[in-house]
Order: structure tokens, then sequence, then C-alpha cells
């Protein structure tokens, strides 16, 4: 059984630095990609690497937290787009060669909470 963890570590290094052919080593040819925001699937590796090369902006990953098992694995994810930062959630499958073969992503919007609440609640 392959390491999940350190492939999902791996998949946001190669990302993070652009190795496209480190990143395409870690996808299995029949890999789906979809991100819940913007309702979007892409297939195959060489998809979702033409995806990210031409992902729009500035933009740098930090890798927050991962957690893994025999079948599957998620992320939180620290990311900044021209500037501005964000949070995204991703869940990967695996095959049995260890290979991605799906991710689902999520990118949460930040928002106010709402008022009245400062007295059960800390901001961080």
């Amino acid at each position: 059984m392959s390491d999940h963890a350190t492939t999902i570590r791996r998949f946001w290094e190669t990302t993070e630095a652009r190795d496209w052919t480190g990143l395409e080593a870690l996808l299995s040819p029949g890999l789906v990609y979809q991100t819940e925001q913007t309702r979007e699937r892409v297939q195959g590796p060489g998809g979702l690497v033409r995806l990210f090369q031409e992902f729009p902006g500035e933009w740098h990953l930090a890798l927050r937290r991962v957690v893994a098992d025999a079948d599957s694995g998620s992320s939180v994810l620290d990311a900044t787009l021209d500037g501005e930062p964000m949070v995204g959630l991703t869940f990967f499958a695996f095959d049995d060669a260890g290979l991605v073969t799906r991710i689902e992503e999520w990118w949460p919007e930040p928002y106010d909470p709402p008022a009245g609440r400062e007295h059960l609640t800390e901001r961080y």
C-alpha cells in the first residue's frame, strides 16, 4: 500500500514548484478532477496539468494539513491569488498503484459572521 499522505504532499509541492512532469507522474490515466465552486470537470492528467499551467494570475500554495487512510485523503491548503488569501479543501481518491484517480476541490469564500455572536466566539 502506498502512503497517500506522502502523495498528497508531493502533489502540492510539485504544483507550487510548477514541476508539471513530477505532478503528472502522480496522476492516474483515468483521473477526474472537479471543483465545486465553479462546477468544472477536467479529465486526464494532461488536462489537469494544462488547467494548472494556464491558471490566470500570480498564485502560490502552502499545505496546512493532510489526512489520509488506505483509500483516500484530504488536504487543507493556504493559497494566494494575486496576493489575496484563500483556503482550499481537496479530497483525493487513489488506485491500487497509489496514483490519484479523483480530485474534488472546494474553495470556500470567507465572510463575516452574523452579528450578535460576539459573546460566543472569538475571531482569529
